[in-house]
């Protein structure tokens, strides 16, 4: 037990001391760009506010302002403006609006603060190494949305900006209550990256479906093996003019495994001889899984 204990301690020591010492750290400003070697800090919003009254009005409102209206702590304590736009001192002897950010070099200033566990795959993620940074997404001087500083007015609208062909799917008949407002995309996607492919919130596709279809997890006695595989097997998660999100209608979307002439370690479609009532789901109503003493049919 005491083994056990130690080596717990020292595990979430390690963990603690890790994320402390990334989240105390500070942006080397003259690494992010040359163009700060020789400056320092001014240490004084009003020094920015004869230019730029209306964005620290705007500013004032969001919670960054809100936050460092009420002191700043660590490292960016009493930087105000330059705790994000760096040391200042040359730009207000001599104005000049020709240093820019890049979208990376706007993320490293980002990540100084917010290396939090729902960002610590970001390094690595599809939108990262996609050229996507946190301004393409979010915007800081002023609130466009009710919550996380959304460039855009709703996060789908954000996410649409890009996924052009996400949009259209979720028009169709079929789709995830997205534009009814009930689920929004961080319900299944992490956009900040993760472990799972499409940065899903799970390892998998079927993990990130069980987060709320959990009826369909089992273990069941009698398994259906497509849909152990890959819930995307039978459904487009996005949207579909089938009904359930099916990726075929009907009996269409078995006989794709289950065909008339059979398939090796598949069972086979039989042809009925009442020509009415044929479609597979009237008899085979669990196709999730069962536990029916019938067997693994998944009948009634």
């Amino acid at each position: 037990m005491k083994r056990t204990f130690k080596g717990a301690c020292l595990m979430g020591i390690a963990w603690a001391s890790m994320f402390a010492t990334a989240q105390a750290g500070e942006v080397d400003w003259a690494a992010l760009n040359p163009a700060f070697a020789k400056a320092g800090y001014v240490k004084d919003k009003e020094a920015c506010a004869g230019c730029h009254a209306d964005s620290i009005e705007a500013y004032k409102k969001t919670v960054h302002g809100r936050t460092f209206q009420h002191g700043a702590k660590g490292p960016l304590q009493a930087r105000d403006c330059e705790a994000c736009h760096g040391p200042r001192s040359e730009h207000v002897a001599a104005p000049d609006a020709s240093l820019k950010f890049s979208t990376a070099q706007y993320s490293t200033v980002c990540l100084q603060c917010h290396q939090d566990g729902g960002r610590m795959h970001w390094q690595n993620s599809q939108h990262k190494t996609g050229e996507v940074g946190c301004v393409s997404c979010h915007t800081l001087m002023q609130n466009k949305s009710k919550k996380g500083l959304l460039a855009k007015a709703d996060e789908s609208a954000v996410c649409y900006s890009c996924h052009a062909d996400v949009r259209g799917q979720m028009s169709k008949q079929s789709h995830h209550p997205v534009k009814e407002g009930k689920m929004a995309c961080s319900s299944c996607h992490n956009p900040h990256g993760s472990v799972g492919k499409s940065m899903l919130k799970g390892a998998t596709v079927n993990e990130t479906c069980f987060n709320c279809h959990q009826d369909k997890r089992g273990p069941f006695i009698f398994e259906h093996p497509v849909v152990r595989e890959n819930c995307a097997n039978c459904h487009d998660a996005h949207g579909s003019n089938n009904p359930d999100l099916l990726n075929a209608k009907g009996s269409f979307l078995c006989l794709q495994c289950h065909s008339y002439g059979g398939h090796i370690n598949l069972p086979r479609y039989n042809r009925t001889s009442n020509p009415y009532g044929q479609g597979c789901v009237n008899c085979h109503v669990t196709q999730h899984g069962s536990n029916h003493p019938s067997g693994a049919k998944f009948t009634r």
